[in-house]
């Protein structure tokens, strides 16, 4: 025989509105991330047909904020981050020329990593080709209209010693900051997470390059050296600094 509990009534009502409120909550939070979603689809595959749209900010050397909250990378432009050599000036010198201003982009196609990026014009001058040229990005490989523009604005920068080719960030006889420490931390050119270190009697000491722009740097001690990720190159092995 079934019998009637006021307690057990009373439970199961609450039990159900925490249901519906959860429904709801969830039903909510669905509703305001698609129109953010949307859009910034919609800015991520738009047609690359040209368009101009504003840049609220510069998130640093080589990505923007534009209006809509979207980002949108510099394509065929690698900039150091913020906190390695030249990263600061990088942003600092990219917000001068876009901040605030209207832009045109042009090429735009997604990376890898679903992240948009594009030829970036002010007007009728190239962004993407006045960073690098400046050395304040390094060329990246890529095929645009522009390629060879942008591979000699490269070149340009390498061999006059700008931004991140300059003796502050490109560094192979001398450390600079403290010439009493003369270990070299290298990465490796395919793998950046494969980082060796070499020391005067390494065989390839005298040809390796800090380029400290990528977040290489020179170490006083070998201890120093492991301590942020480096192991000792092949080429040292049975050596002794």
């Amino acid at each position: 025989m079934y019998l009637f509990s006021p307690k057990l009534f009373i439970y199961n009502i609450n039990d159900m509105a925490k249901k519906k409120n959860k429904v709801w909550l969830k039903w909510l939070g669905f509703t305001l991330f698609v129109p953010s979603l949307l859009l910034n689809f919609f800015y991520a595959t738009r047609p690359t047909s040209d368009y101009s749209i504003e840049v609220l900010e510069v998130l640093d050397g080589d990505t923007l904020l534009l209006d809509g909250k979207v980002r949108l990378r510099l394509r065929q432009v690698d900039s150091p981050e913020l906190e390695y050599c030249y990263g600061q000036e990088s942003k600092d010198y990219l917000e001068s020329l876009v901040k605030g201003k209207k832009i045109i982009i042009q090429e735009k196609i997604l990376d890898q990593r679903g992240r948009a990026m594009a030829l970036v014009y002010l007007g009728k001058d190239l962004i993407n080709l006045k960073v690098v040229e400046e050395g304040f990005g390094r060329y990246h490989s890529d095929k645009t209209s522009q390629t060879e523009s942008l591979k000699s604005a490269g070149t340009y920068a390498k061999e006059n010693q700008l931004g991140v080719y300059s003796p502050k960030c490109y560094q192979k006889e001398v450390n600079l900051d403290n010439p009493d420490c003369i270990i070299k931390g290298n990465m490796d050119i395919n793998d950046k997470d494969l980082k060796r270190y070499y020391f005067p009697g390494c065989a390839q000491y005298d040809f390796v390059i800090i380029e400290k722009d990528k977040g290489e740097d020179w170490f006083c001690t070998e201890s120093q050296a492991k301590k942020a990720g480096y192991i000792k190159a092949k080429s040292c092995y049975g050596k002794s600094l």
